[in-house]
């Protein structure tokens, strides 16, 4: 049986914190900056993309592996705010607290899922 990832909290905070950044790119000052905006989406994308990937293959190991590349792509998100913050004067602390919030959320279900496939094992 597939997993519902539409369901999953963190997938709904991953879709609403890409929606936000999408929203950022849209800005005047961003319409230059094809890299950094094409870099920045892809990441975010990635996080919701390896939340949905990994609930597919009905396997916890799997998951919890998807969500690890999930987290890193958080994390690389996080980085390109500082730098829209560093470069470009854009306040993203709002954003990065978004980012930490989806990053703690990923943490946690690693960790209820690693905890239930230590449970089937003993």
């Amino acid at each position: 049986m597939t997993r519902e990832f539409e369901k999953f909290k963190v997938y709904i905070l991953t879709i609403d914190l890409t929606k936000k950044i999408f929203d950022l790119l849209n800005q005047k000052k961003f319409k230059k900056e094809f890299e950094l905006c094409n870099q920045l989406k892809r990441a975010v994308l990635s996080i919701s993309n390896n939340i949905a990937e990994g609930s597919e293959y009905n396997n916890n190991a799997q998951l919890i592996r998807f969500l690890r590349y999930s987290k890193g792509s958080c994390a690389e998100v996080r980085n390109m705010l500082n730098l829209c913050n560093m470069l470009y004067g854009e306040e993203t602390e709002s954003l990065i607290n978004d980012c930490k919030a989806v990053s703690v959320q990923l943490s946690k279900f690693i960790d209820y899922l690693s905890k239930t496939d230590n449970r089937k094992k003993s």
